[in-house]
């Protein structure tokens, strides 16, 4: 099972954004992407899709400081999706990503391991580098 480390950048917030998913053996960027206007909480859960389709049938082990996406579909998401989509209160944020992320977290096998962000844990600080090099342009 592959070993990704995910992370997604908006700056402001809202704004520019950017995610990176990196390889956890060698630690190389994997998969880039940027919206020109978007939030950090969008950007983190297109990180995990794009880790998730990496890996494909593999499956993962995704190491991600985003606790709320880790909680979306560890916790959330099976109640969302047997309410039709909804909420008891107010919409879904994100429910474009929301949809296909639990769609393909339920389809791979995916394991997924919550970090502390910005607290010096060496894949995590380059995916969060990485990020922000995709918020800027860069590419793989």
């Amino acid at each position: 099972m592959k070993t990704l480390w995910t992370d997604g950048s908006a700056s402001p917030n809202p704004g520019p954004g950017g995610y990176a998913v990196i390889d956890g053996t060698t630690g190389n960027p994997v998969a880039l992407g940027c919206e020109a206007h978007t939030t950090n909480i969008r950007m983190e859960g297109l990180a995990m899709i794009a880790a998730i389709k990496y890996a494909n049938i593999e499956g993962c082990e995704i190491h991600s400081d985003s606790e709320f996406w880790i909680n979306v579909l560890t916790k959330w998401a099976d109640v969302w999706q047997s309410h039709g989509w909804k909420k008891s209160k107010g919409e879904i944020m994100n429910l474009d990503i929301v949809k296909e992320l639990y769609t393909l977290y339920h389809k791979y096998p995916v394991k997924l391991i919550w970090v502390r962000g910005h607290a010096g844990t060496k894949y995590n600080e380059l995916a969060d580098e990485w990020a922000n090099k995709a918020r800027t342009g860069a590419t793989l």
